[in-house]
């Protein structure tokens, strides 16, 4: 069985927004964002989701990516 991987560090550096300012547009803490950005978590909210497309003007497919076991 595969695992979605975020890609939300490259849909950042691609958008030039820093941690700080994606976390205050989406209205929430630096730490929390920061753990989505490192893939340190199991499960995100749709509407953390949607909040993070809005501010970043994307698709939820560009921030997130399926990998399949080898």
């Amino acid at each position: 069985m595969g695992k979605i991987v975020l890609r939300l560090d490259r849909m950042m550096l691609e958008r030039k927004m820093s941690l700080n300012e994606l976390a205050e547009r989406v209205g929430i803490s630096n730490v929390n964002l920061s753990k989505i950005k490192n893939n340190k978590v199991m499960a995100i909210r749709f509407s953390t989701l949607s909040a993070i497309c809005d501010a970043l003007d994307c698709e939820a497919g560009d921030i997130l990516e399926f990998q399949k076991d080898e």
